[in-house]
């Protein structure tokens, strides 16, 4: 059964669509099945592993509202291990469609229900907003993952989701976790952006990933090319990062079965 996370963050250009490429990518890499669901009508996650936004394909649109069981819009990507749910600009009505909707929040948490099984991971890549698209994200998800650009802003940007994901634990009975916050476009060069990751440190403790990504001309240039950073760019930094992130994710998976397991 896959583990389904949430890649969000209501505010926009913090990495949430490079992460959820290199991240399923790498994961992808490690010989695992993974699943990247577009929920952002921009579609770059789409168009950043070269699937034409253009096409006939049926998307998570057709998914959420039309019927379409989410198995028949799946697409395989170039990156062996990596499938993705594409999203197109029919995607900017459903936060409209979706309001009058019986469980309007439940719609991709139940579309998820027939795949899950085929994969070890997916990845849901949020809109740059705290609407229905990605409530229902947040719904589906068994934890969330944090992309933070290291600014003046962040730590209200961050407060405001934690109280989001609060919410949604009370109103919805929903045990969703923080699977870490993740420091994203890092340039340790900059007094800034070291005052900012040691606040959030100092704050979330060991919620925030060991791991950072740094600020990369590499990784800004490969979704034009349609690849992720591993295939455009192995040897960047930006790849090594991701692959970083993933061994930690996997590893602090690993660590919290065995404490489950010891509990038990």
């Amino acid at each position: 059964m896959a583990k389904v996370i949430a890649i969000t963050n209501q505010k926009g250009g913090v990495g949430k669509t490079t992460t959820s490429i290199n991240l399923g990518a790498s994961l992808a890499a490690n010989d695992l099945r993974v699943l990247l669901v577009d929920s952002d009508p921009q579609g770059n996650s789409t168009s950043g592993l070269g699937i034409d936004k253009r096409s006939d394909n049926s998307t998570l649109y057709n998914a959420l509202l039309a019927g379409v069981p989410l198995v028949d819009t799946i697409i395989k990507t170039d990156c062996d291990g990596l499938d993705i749910v594409p999203a197109d600009k029919n995607l900017v009505a459903a936060n409209l469609d979706l309001v009058d909707l019986e469980d309007r929040e439940y719609r991709l948490r139940r579309a998820l229900l027939g795949v899950r099984e085929g994969y070890d991971y997916i990845l849901i890549d949020c809109p740059p907003a705290l609407d229905l698209l990605t409530l229902n994200a947040l719904v589906a998800a068994d934890s969330v993952l944090i992309p933070i650009q290291c600014e003046f802003f962040a730590l209200e940007g961050i407060s405001q989701l934690m109280d989001t994901v609060d919410r949604i634990r009370e109103s919805f009975s929903h045990d969703l976790k923080i699977e870490g916050i993740l420091l994203t476009m890092f340039d340790e060069r900059t007094n800034l952006t070291r005052q900012v990751a040691d606040d959030l440190r100092e704050f979330f403790s060991d919620e925030v990933f060991a791991t950072v990504i740094p600020r990369s001309i590499r990784l800004a240039e490969a979704p034009s090319f349609g690849k992720p950073i591993l295939m455009y760019d192995p040897r960047s930094r930006g790849a090594e990062s991701y692959i970083k992130l993933a061994k930690e994710i996997l590893e602090n998976e690993q660590r919290r079965g065995q404490t489950t397991q010891s509990a038990r």
